[in-house]
């Protein structure tokens, strides 16, 4: 078994070093691995530091999104990937390799999974300086997405998961420009009955740098693509 993890980045500078170490002292040197770190137009000093880290064990690509936008930095990682199983990681480390690992080892261990979805907010997950008005904000937002779509899952919202690649091409056309990717993704998959299964994970927010996540920017896209994906279940009963 094989894994690709896709990691977006953008003016992540005072992170990345500890991000690639986070990795070179992990678990996954002892896999078929690769780490995709996918340009999205950053501006400061993130993809030197990457390219002149001595990491002998890591498996490190650098590939360039071509468009604008978090959403298409995602599908060019998904479209170079070369494993059978992708994991979106995010690159300010607030998602947990130890997690990955767990991801990892379920799909390796249940052929009949096509995804994991981790929870933040389910029992035994851990949540850290999360800010409180943020919260609130993806509580209300995830709880409407459940009931709109008659889901038992309960963070759709969160990049961290787990597929298989070849179910991922199945849910192409991919719409969603940022963020909401991290929407459209799980969303199709549960519409259009894959199997996945959720278990609880960490989450601890950042500590340097600036979250790339602008709510007001952001809203209207997340509505265009519950209601695109609301539209895709309703055509799929058909």
């Amino acid at each position: 078994m094989s894994l690709t993890v896709i990691i977006p980045i953008k003016d992540e500078e005072k992170i990345i070093k500890d991000t690639l170490n986070s990795f070179n002292e992990s678990w996954i040197n002892s896999i078929d691995y690769e780490i995709l770190f996918i340009n999205d137009h950053c501006k400061d000093d993130t993809v030197n530091i990457i390219k002149n880290s001595k990491f002998d064990k890591l498996n490190i690509q650098i590939r360039n999104n071509t468009k604008n936008g978090l959403g298409s930095a995602i599908t060019e990682g998904i479209n170079h990937a070369s494993k059978k199983f992708i994991c979106i990681f995010m690159a300010d480390l607030s998602d947990s390799i130890e997690d990955l690992k767990i991801y990892y080892e379920s799909m390796n261990n249940d052929e009949n999974l096509d995804a994991i979805f981790g929870s933040r907010f389910i029992k035994n997950s851990k949540i850290k300086n999360y800010p409180k008005f943020k919260l609130f904000l993806n509580r209300l937002a995830n709880n409407i997405i459940k009931l709109v779509f008659f889901s038992k899952y309960n963070d759709f919202t969160n990049a961290f998961k787990i597929y298989k690649k070849d179910t991922l091409l199945k849910l192409y056309p991919l719409v969603s420009e940022n963020f909401n990717i991290f929407l459209e993704l799980p969303l199709k998959l549960e519409c259009r009955k894959y199997n996945f299964k959720v278990i609880p994970i960490s989450w601890n927010g950042r500590n340097f740098g600036e979250s790339k996540f602008k709510l007001k920017e952001l809203g209207s896209k997340y509505i265009f693509t519950m209601l695109y994906c609301l539209l895709e279940k309703i055509l799929l009963k058909k």
